[in-house]
């Protein structure tokens, strides 16, 4: 190992060491501060060095040296009498000796990364309990449920094709669940923390992260019998929406990057058509408050099933047709998807793509078209469950959007 390079690491160690070692001095931490934990990143990072040359047991007596020297300050805070102060500090430093003999041996960037961290969860301890707080017994629910998806059940289905078509890989399909589950889990904790009050730009980005579709049903339910609420439903159904393709480029970033920058300029020129329209809004009726319609656990897992059915029904009906009627077949398939669930269609037509068993070109149409669809669906939706006002407004909207998908169908 050269010598500049050592002088890097332990620069590095020490670095760290101190970050640490200042965020446990703010604390008032009686057992280590802003000069132990550079001590003990230090002193791991010499084990690493020594384990080089002597094997492993370097480090794990290194390890089992600081464990015994914690051991002595906890029985001394207990002589002091002093008030239980639980045990992060001792992990963190245990934690910090592994991150120093690590860097000698491991990944520069892991070091850094796992040392950062460690920095970050002890400053924002208020905060962290802040948002525990404000977690209820449903809401818990919903992340364990998530944890059960995507640590319990994907880890364990086998990673092979099945099927007439060589297209249902049970991982691959639960794989999509996770993924859909987890962007939608994550702008239902975001909700929870805003509460049914928020911005009418927070509503209509959230209500797009979690479902557009619910969001436009709740808000157009609301208008029957509120039509003065029209105006502010038409903002937030435009932007969830417009979200909507955020969405989609993002989960087709997540599945297909390299197809990726094909789909992006026509669902780009979508979303760009949408904010416009919800901009216009917006100015019109700036002065609106908005209170946000109750949201559902995103990661039940019936609903999780149900989507995961959904996929794989999506993705050998496109397989299926591809194969027996031509391309003019899959958008049969793509109108029907889209309906009510656009992520199916997207997810399955990117794995398709990415599996080479669809064009590119074929792709993003297939998506687009599965879009246009979905805002028909919405516009009806409106149509039977709000007030003539909101109808007005989003079919003048979705209109002026439908023309230029169609043109972009037809022309591109």
């Amino acid at each position: 190992m050269e010598l500049s390079y050592l002088f890097q690491q332990l620069a590095i160690a020490l670095g760290l060491g101190l970050l640490v070692g200042l965020q446990r001095e703010s604390a008032a931490s009686s057992l280590g501060g802003v000069r132990t934990f550079p001590l003990v990143t230090l002193f791991g990072a010499f084990c690493g060095l020594l384990a080089l040359a002597h094997g492993g047991w370097m480090i794990a007596a290194g390890l089992l040296a600081l464990t015994g020297l914690i051991a002595l300050g906890k029985q001394a805070e207990l002589h002091k009498q002093q008030p239980n102060s639980g045990l992060t500090t001792e992990a963190a430093m245990l934690l910090m000796f592994a991150v120093g003999a690590y860097l000698i041996s491991g990944q520069r960037a892991i070091a850094i990364t796992v040392g950062g961290c460690v920095a970050v969860l002890l400053h924002y301890k208020g905060q962290l309990h802040h948002a525990v707080a404000h977690l209820d017994e449903n809401d818990l629910k919903a992340i364990m449920q998530f944890a059960l998806l995507s640590l319990v059940i994907l880890p364990v289905l086998p990673n092979r094709a099945y099927g007439p078509f060589a297209v249902l890989n049970p991982r691959q399909v639960w794989w999509m669940v996770v993924l859909i589950v987890g962007i939608s889990l994550g702008g239902y904790i975001i909700y929870k923390f805003f509460g049914t009050r928020a911005g009418i730009l927070l509503g209509g980005l959230l209500g797009g992260v979690i479902s557009s579709t619910a969001t436009t049903v709740s808000y157009a339910k609301r208008t029957r019998d509120a039509a003065e609420l029209a105006n502010l439903a038409a903002i937030v159904v435009m932007i969830a929406s417009a979200v909507v393709y955020v969405r989609l480029q993002l989960e087709i970033a997540a599945v297909a990057p390299q197809f990726l920058p094909v789909a992006a300029v026509p669902l780009t020129v979508m979303l760009v058509l949408l904010a416009l329209c919800s901009a216009v809004l917006w100015f019109l009726n700036r002065n609106a408050t908005n209170e946000m319609p109750a949201q559902e656990n995103p990661s039940e897992l019936k609903s999780a099933l149900y989507f995961g059915l959904l996929y794989a029904a999506v993705l050998f009906a496109v397989a299926a047709v591809k194969q027996h009627f031509g391309a003019g077949g899959l958008y049969v398939v793509a109108v029907l998807s889209g309906l009510t669930d656009v992520d199916a269609i997207t997810l399955s037509t990117a794995q398709l793509v990415n599996n080479a068993r669809l064009s590119a070109d074929e792709g993003w149409k297939l998506i687009l078209t599965a879009t246009l669809a979905n805002l028909v669906f919405k516009a009806g939706a409106v149509a039977v469950l709000g007030s003539r006002r909101l109808l007005v407004k989003v079919a003048l909207c979705y209109g002026v959007v439908m023309v230029a998908g169609l043109l972009l169908l037809g022309f591109r």
